[in-house]
């Protein structure tokens, strides 16, 4: 049986390394290649075919969700399970409608793992219980909450206001600068018709945006 190529882009090691181990004790899939941040994830695609690739959403100086935009806008059709540590209700819908096939939680068991790489290879779409009740609220749930006005960006620099994160500190993850956060911060307030921070973390914490033990 050949085993089908997967492509693991995750900027930490410790996480590639624990991936490629579990793919390595399967019959049909292996771990060919590897991206610590988007920029690799573009060359590795340029390079060569690939079956599957497992992408984490967090990607220094990009979000994955911009990298599977620019992805899908390049035609590139490959199948993308995004392998998150955020929980569903923070990204899995804007990466769905983004054009990934699939979302996982990094806590999520081997089987189920191994289970939802194999489908959206096989042209499938994968998502948890959690995740199909995101999508049917979605679908009918009537009028869109204040946080789904904001653009991928401004949701990522939101949530990260919201967990106590500073200026500096996010732009140094996301390597911009902080006159660019302070620019995407005061678009936030606009848009979400909040006063002042603990407005936001107020609004995160209801809507179970960030865990409870999350916010300072």
């Amino acid at each position: 049986m050949r085993k089908h190529d997967v492509l693991l882009a995750d900027d930490h090691a410790i996480i590639r390394d624990g991936l490629r181990q579990i793919l390595g004790e399967t019959d049909d899939l292996q771990a060919a290649g590897e991206a610590a941040n988007a920029q690799q994830v573009l060359e590795r695609l340029a390079e060569r075919e690939w079956d599957v690739l497992v992408l984490d959403v967090s990607m220094p100086g990009r979000s994955g969700i911009d990298l599977i935009r620019q992805i899908r806008s390049d035609g590139n059709e490959i199948p993308i399970l995004v392998l998150s540590m955020h929980d569903e209700e923070q990204y899995a819908l804007r990466a769905l409608k983004a054009g990934a096939s699939g979302y996982l939680n990094k806590e999520a068991d081997t089987e189920i793992l191994l289970d939802a790489i194999r489908k959206v290879m096989r042209g499938g779409v994968y998502v948890s219980p959690a995740v199909a009740e995101l999508m049917a609220r979605d679908l009918i749930g009537g009028g869109r909450q204040r946080h789904q006005a904001l653009s991928d960006r401004e949701f990522d620099i939101f949530l990260k206001l919201a967990a106590g994160n500073g200026l500096t500190e996010i732009a140094d993850e996301l390597s911009i600068s902080v006159k660019t956060v302070s620019t995407h911060k005061t678009r936030i307030m606009q848009k979400m018709e909040m006063q002042n921070l603990t407005d936001l973390v107020r609004y995160a914490l209801k809507n179970r945006l960030i865990p409870a033990g999350e916010a300072e």
